[in-house]
């Protein structure tokens, strides 16, 4: 075969494979399993039937899904947006790090006590399999959506840990044991690239947020191109300046994310699809490096599923759970983002970083993080929408919007603001002339409900959901955006009331 017709077959091969991940969706939607499991163990599979297939190389791996990683939680960052985050900020930064290190710690008392896996060993593998990823919860979901701060405290938790995982495991790597030199070597490489993730992702934001809305492009297609250049851009300055650079991504999504900036519906629509695409590649690639026959071993998948167990109804309900007393959250919410911490592919690259490290029995303890996710996604995530139902979360059917209308505007509208009324928020459950009052002086003129235009007038009822056009001064008064995003806001003329 010639050159030409084997990179033929190729590019063939690979795009069948994004175009079956892609329809696995419809499967998926149907079945409550997540695509990435499903591409996973599909690659896995054929690893094993066809033992001619080229398995990619350790450092090829890390490499392909690092790229993966940055645009997922650039994407993730966006999603989340500045608003959002503020709601949660505290218990995100609690479950996203301390919650990673109190994970980790009881995974590998458990395994050194339970299995006598070696204390460095035991930190290794429990350090791996502590990051959760929020993707696999939603899309077992599938089209509805969670209200409340418990998705939003999911969503960051994920951001924040995954770079926190990474940072402690080649800290680990690097440190070669456990001693006090080393638990002394880990914490300042820990803190060094967190600080320096988190300086640069705010630099990085405020840098992209003013390059978004004063440097223009001659195509409304190479904007999303250009978002995507300074996120990769971003990750590789801040981890030559020996910071996360996935940190910094992330940081540098939530600040620009669902901000005022030219064709910014079009950037997050692009880097949502790139972020489901790089999952898909992420799971085949990490699918190919698993071994089957080390995973039927009673050595890898007995530690495998009692690890995944306790992880799901022990180790994080209780260290996890004790993070979130502060956030002061409804019972309901809080079992919710406790049970629906799934594991998904970060664990499987830091087990993979394992096998790259040589360390005494990588494959049985690579074989183990794998075992601890397919449980963790096939078993606690097909029960993520039955528990969601039956807590009786606030969920709302969010369905496909193929169809849309609007208008083109060569200059940013002065007055505009667009909101998204937030379930306890001060103007949910109140008239639009409720609303008006308590923020000052705005004009609602356009409501949208479950893909519905409303008709906005004084009596009618704005509900959590709602997205919400509000015309004001160009400079938006103080607190007024609070009332439509933030759960049990005053607004500014009854705060002075009260006062």
């Amino acid at each position: 075969m010639s050159e030409t017709y084997r990179y033929a077959l190729i590019v063939a091969l690979t795009s069948a494979v994004v175009l079956v991940g892609v329809l696995a969706n419809r499967f998926t939607a149907r079945f409550k399993v997540p695509v990435a499991l499903l591409m996973l163990v599909c690659a896995a599979v054929a690893a094993h039937v066809f033992p001619g297939l080229p398995i990619p190389p350790e450092r090829t791996v890390e490499r392909v899904v690092t790229v993966a990683l940055v645009l997922i939680l650039f994407d993730g960052g966006m999603h989340i947006g500045w608003s959002r985050f503020r709601m949660a900020a505290g218990p995100i930064a609690l479950v996203g790090v301390v919650g990673t290190f109190l994970t980790a710690a009881g995974g590998a008392i458990v395994l050194h006590a339970v299995f006598g896996v070696p204390w460095y060993l035991a930190v290794l593998v429990a350090t791996a399999v502590s990051p959760t990823d929020p993707a696999v919860v939603f899309s077992v979901l599938g089209q509805r959506q969670i209200g409340g701060r418990s998705a939003t405290i999911l969503e960051g938790e994920s951001g924040a840990n995954d770079p926190v995982g990474i940072a402690l495991m080649a800290g680990l790597i690097a440190a070669g044991t456990l001693s006090w030199a080393a638990f002394g070597y880990v914490a300042v490489e820990f803190l060094l690239q967190m600080l320096v993730g988190a300086a640069l992702g705010i630099a990085g934001g405020f840098a992209l947020l003013w390059f978004m809305r004063r440097v223009t492009l001659p195509s409304e297609g190479l904007y999303p191109l250009r978002t995507l250049a300074c996120a990769l851009l971003l990750f590789g300055i801040t981890t030559l300046a020996h910071g996360s650079g996935f940190f910094a991504v992330f940081v540098a999504g939530i600040f620009i994310g669902h901000r005022r900036a030219p064709y910014q519906r079009e950037i997050e629509r692009f880097h949502s699809a790139l972020a489901g695409l790089a999952e898909i590649v992420a799971f085949v690639v990490l699918g190919l490096t698993i071994d089957l026959n080390v995973l039927l071993r009673l050595d890898v998948w007995l530690p495998g599923l009692i690890i995944g167990a306790l992880l799901a109804i022990l180790i994080r309900p209780v260290l996890v759970g004790l993070c979130l007393v502060p956030a002061q959250l409804q019972r309901n919410e809080r079992t919710f983002v406790l049970f629906a911490g799934l594991k998904g592919a970060v664990p499987i690259l830091l087990g993979d970083l394992l096998l790259a490290a040589h360390v005494p029995n990588a494959e049985r303890l690579y074989g183990i993080v794998v075992v601890v996710v397919i449980f963790s996604v096939l078993v606690q995530g097909s029960l993520v929408p039955a528990v969601a139902q039956r807590l009786r979360l606030p969920m709302r059917q969010v369905l496909p919007e193929p169809w849309a209308m609007g208008v083109r505007l060569s200059e940013e509208p002065e007055g505009a603001h667009e909101f998204s009324v937030a379930a306890e928020s001060a103007v949910d459950g109140r008239t639009v002339q409720d609303a008006a009052d308590l923020a000052g002086d705005i004009w609602i003129s356009l409501v949208v409900r479950d893909s519905q235009l409303v008709p906005v007038r004084g009596h009618t009822l704005l509900q959590a959901g709602d997205l919400v056009v509000v015309l004001a001064d160009a400079d938006l008064p103080s607190g007024v955006a609070d009332l439509f995003t933030r759960p049990g806001e005053t607004g500014p003329r009854q705060a002075v009331d009260q006062e």
